[in-house]
């Protein structure tokens, strides 16, 4: 089951913490793009999480800018979960979504290297490709941005 915006449950907050502490062992500093717990409360960002009864098992948020532009943030599957097709269906949830919503193109920033290559697998295979940064975005030589036409 998705639920929109779930902040206090302590399972939430934990994968938040792995995920940020994830995105700074992996990445230089000054590349990390991550939402945080009270980023992804910000207006315009739709938070969503994914549960397999009482245990969360991914989380994804959509960032809506200006000019039809959808930004996917924070996607992560926990753990027990990864491989499980969880992430899969986060994806889904949040292209589905920014159709709703009425966006033209979804967008994301990644990292490069074999920490994200199962990441950009996942995108690639729901059609995202290689796109130029995009609203306030500059390229680095770590940073990969990836878009699909909705």
């Amino acid at each position: 089951m998705i639920r929109e915006g779930v902040f206090d449950d302590p399972q939430v907050i934990d994968l938040l913490t792995l995920h940020a502490a994830a995105m700074l062992a992996h990445s230089p500093v000054d590349t990390c793009h991550f939402l945080d717990l009270t980023g992804l409360q910000a207006p315009g960002v739709s938070f969503y999480t994914l549960w397999d009864g009482d245990a969360l098992a991914a989380m994804g948020a959509l960032k809506a800018h200006d000019a039809g532009l959808g930004e996917i943030k924070s996607m992560r599957s926990a753990p027990a979960y990864l491989g499980t097709g969880r992430g899969r269906a986060m994806l889904a949830h949040i292209i589905e979504e920014a159709r709703a919503k009425g966006l033209a193109w979804v967008a994301l920033e990644t990292g490069s290297g074999a920490a994200f290559d199962p990441a950009i697998g996942l995108y690639r295979a729901h059609g995202f490709t290689a796109c130029a940064p995009f609203a306030a975005y500059r390229a680095t030589d770590f940073n990969r941005f990836m878009a699909l036409d909705l």
